[in-house]
C-alpha cells in the first residue's frame, strides 16, 4: 500500500499555530507551530492510521515550507505530487481557543503556495491508479487552486470516488453565496459529502433533522452523505449507489479534548479508510470514523495524537486494514 497508494488527496497544506492554553493571545502562554491544512491533515492523518495516500499541494521554500517538508519526509507519503513553488510563501493560520466555542482561525493566505494550484498537474495516469480522490473547500475558495481543484473532480468523476469536505472558513471566501455557488456546483461530479449541518446551511441547504439534510445532498449528486454532528457524534446516509446502503448514526466517544483542531480531518480519513478496504456497514464506518477523530483531539496539533493505526484501539479494536 505504501508503494502504490490508491487514494488521493487534494489541498491545502499550512502551518497552525496553536495557542498552548485557551484564551485571547496575550494569554495563551505561547504557540506551538504544527503541520496543518485540511488536505495535508487528512493526507497526513490517513498515513497515520497506515494508509499513506498520494498528497497534490504546493509548498514554498521559506522556511515554513521547509518545516512542512521535512514532516512529508518523515512520512510514508510518496512526494510525487509536492509541488515547489519559488515563488510562494507558506500560508499561516492563527488559532485562538475558546474553552466553550472551540478553535476559530485567522489566515494568512496571500502568496500562499497552496492558493497557486495548478491545473492538469495530476496526469491521467495518476487517476487512473488511484480508486479514490479527495478535494477540499479551501482550495476551491481562491483562484488558480478553484479552477485546478473542480477539473480535477471533474476528471476523477468517471475514474474513481470523488470525495468533498467543504470545510467552511468565512475568512478565506467573499461571500457565503460564493461559497454556495461553488460548492453547490461542484456536487454532480462529487459521490461523498462529508460536512456539518452548518456548512451545509451556508451551502443553501436546508436545516432539518440529519436525514432530510443528507438526502436532500444526495438528491443533488453525491451517493454518500457523512453529516459530523459534535458532541452528538456523527450521522452517515448512503443511496443504493453508496458502498454504505442505508443510514445510521454513531454517537461517538467520551474524551477530554486538549485540542479539536484537525478533528473532522481525521474523522474523515478513518472514513475513507473504512471504505476503501471493504466496510459496507455505515455503523462501523462511522465508529472508525469516530475512533480517529476522539484520538486527533487528545493532544495539541491537527494529527499528533494519531501515532499510528493501533491508537484507534483505545476506541474501537476492529480496523479492517490490520486484519
Amino acid at each position: 500500500m505504501g508503494m502504490n497508494p490508491t487514494i488521493l488527496v487534494a489541498g491545502d497544506s499550512l502551518v497552525d499555530f496553536v495557542p498552548r492554553t485557551p484564551g485571547p493571545p496575550g494569554d495563551t502562554g505561547g504557540y506551538e507551530p504544527p503541520f496543518g491544512g485540511s488536505g495535508a491533515n487528512a493526507a497526513m492523518a490517513l498515513e497515520r492510521l497506515g494508509v499513506p495516500p498520494l498528497c497534490w499541494t504546493r509548498l514554498a521554500t521559506d522556511d515554513l515550507g521547509v518545516f512542512l517538508r521535512e514532516h512529508f519526509a518523515a512520512s510514508a507519503i510518496p512526494d510525487d505530487l509536492l509541488v515547489t513553488d519559488d515563488d510562494a510563501r507558506t500560508t499561516v493560520a492563527l488559532v485562538t481557543h475558546d474553552a466553550e466555542r472551540g478553535p476559530s482561525f485567522a489566515f494568512y493566505r496571500e502568496r500562499g503556495a497552496d492558493t497557486r494550484l495548478r491545473q492538469g498537474t495530476v496526469s491521467d495516469d495518476t487517476l487512473e491508479s488511484v480508486s479514490w480522490v479527495h478535494t477540499t473547500g479551501v482550495t476551491m475558495s481562491v483562484e488558480p487552486s478553484r479552477s485546478a481543484t473542480l477539473e480535477l473532480q471533474s476528471r476523477a468523476a468517471d475514474r474513481c470516488t470523488v470525495s468533498l469536505d467543504p470545510n467552511w472558513r468565512p475568512e478565506m471566501w467573499h461571500s457565503p453565496h460564493e461559497f454556495r455557488a461553488v460548492v453547490r456546483g461542484a456536487l454532480p461530479d462529487v459521490d461523498v459529502v462529508k460536512a456539518t449541518p452548518d456548512e451545509l446551511s451556508v451551502a443553501g441547504f436546508e436545516a432539518g433533522e440529519p436525514a432530510a439534510l443528507a438526502r436532500s445532498v444526495a438528491d443533488e449528486g453525491p451517493h454518500t452523505v457523512v453529516l459530523t454532528l459534535g458532541e452528538a457524534g456523527a450521522f452517515c446516509f448512503g443511496t443504493d449507489d453508496s458502498p454504505v446502503t442505508g443510514q445510521a448514526r454513531h454517537e461517538g466517544y467520551e474524551v477530554d479534548p486538549a485540542d479539536a483542531t484537525g478533528a473532522g480531518d481525521a474523522f474523515l480519513a478513518g472514513f475513507v479508510a473504512a471504505l476503501t478496504h471493504g466496510v459496507e456497514d455505515p455503523n462501523r464506518a462511522l465508529a472508525l470514523a469516530n475512533a480517529a477523530g476522539a484520538v486527533a483531539t487528545t493532544q495539541a496539533g491537527a494529527v499528533t495524537a494519531l501515532t499510528g493505526p493501533d491508537a484507534l484501539r483505545r476506541f474501537h479494536d476492529d480496523i479492517p486494514w490490520l486484519s
